[in-house]
């Protein structure tokens, strides 16, 4: 590229050197800039430089100056986020089954734009996402996209469903045949992304793993099943289904040790009622898709958790109890 032609470019590289170059704990002197300016064959003026710097702060990116002897310093401060709020984002990232390693990998690589390189040595050592479990759907992304546009457009969507097999490769479901339902709401469950959506072949709400789920197109139909979703709220639904497995929703009463309380509270919410039994046991009424998902864990919770009813709920953790104990001791 011509030396002229690297002169237009001026401004962008000089808004590229202070937001890498330069934060609250580093800074970069006049003849630095120029330096770093001399890098990308721009050349300027002390005199231009300071105009271009008052432009930079008119589009939004405060550089403060700072008089120290015969030189003076200057740094950006006031960035969109601020360090901790992108180490809770890398974090985030990081910590998601639902985000393949690649894209964790590019997604960190991008929110280190956003600090400077000195920063970015900070977000880089938090990155270790190698060896946690990681969907291998890479188009997953698209997949919510595409759903998005459906829920925007109020259409239906059709879709292929997986589940993976011994060879550990994906098999579809139905015999490949395609699933046509009517989306309404995208739910984050157990670190995992669920499309949840009104089946009218079947009349009831279903839902499915969005990284399980291949070449999703939308269908020039209108959805169904709005009146089941005119009261829907997704994390009560989220709470009911342990897992996200579903089951036929039962009344449950539970009888607890008060020193599990807790562990109630963080599944179910503040909202639940505790009913004092005695001095150190209260009582819990709740509804819950009734699976063996959620008879584990009651199970797992021990001796200080017990099922009082319905009898439905009652016959199903017998079952499950006989169950577990004729398939270990054969």
């Amino acid at each position: 590229m011509a030396r002229g032609a690297n002169q237009k470019l001026k401004l962008f590289r000089l808004a590229e050197i202070m937001q890498s170059k330069t934060d609250e704990e580093h800074y970069l002197t006049m003849p630095e800039i120029l330096e770093e300016l001399e890098k990308y064959e721009i050349s300027a003026e002390r005199k231009s430089i300071y105009n271009d710097l008052r432009e930079l702060e008119e589009l939004g990116i405060d550089i403060e100056s700072e008089q120290r002897g015969k030189l003076t310093y200057y740094h950006v401060v006031g960035r969109k986020f601020e360090l901790p709020e992108l180490k809770l984002l890398v974090d985030a990232i990081q910590s998601s089954k639902f985000i393949t390693v690649k894209k964790t990998n590019d997604l960190i690589k991008k929110l280190e734009t956003f600090c400077s390189e000195y920063e970015a040595r900070q977000l880089q050592r938090q990155v270790f996402v190698q060896d946690r479990i990681k969907t291998m759907n890479e188009s997953i992304y698209y997949s919510v996209d595409a759903i998005h546009s459906a829920l925007s457009d109020n259409k239906k969507i059709r879709f292929q469903y997986f589940k993976w097999n011994i060879q550990k490769n994906p098999e579809l479901r139905h015999n490949g045949e395609f699933y046509v339902v009517s989306p309404w709401a995208l739910n984050w469950d157990d670190e995992n992304y669920y499309l949840v959506a009104y089946d009218s072949a079947a009349g009831i709400i279903k839902h499915y793993r969005v990284d399980k789920m291949l070449k999703i197109e939308m269908v020039d139909e209108q959805r169904e099943g709005k009146e089941f979703f005119e009261s829907f709220n997704a994390a009560d639904y989220a709470k009911r289904n342990f897992a996200m497995f579903g089951g036929e929703e039962e009344s449950v009463s539970i009888e607890l040790e008060n020193d599990l309380c807790g562990v109630f509270i963080d599944r179910f919410g503040k909202e639940i009622n505790f009913v004092p039994l005695d001095a150190n046991h209260c009582t819990l009424r709740l509804k819950v898709a009734l699976s063996r998902h959620f008879l584990g864990w009651i199970i797992a919770l021990g001796p200080g958790v017990r099922i009082t009813g319905s009898k439905a709920v009652l016959d199903a953790i017998k079952q499950e109890i006989e169950r577990l104990s004729e398939q270990y001791n054969n």
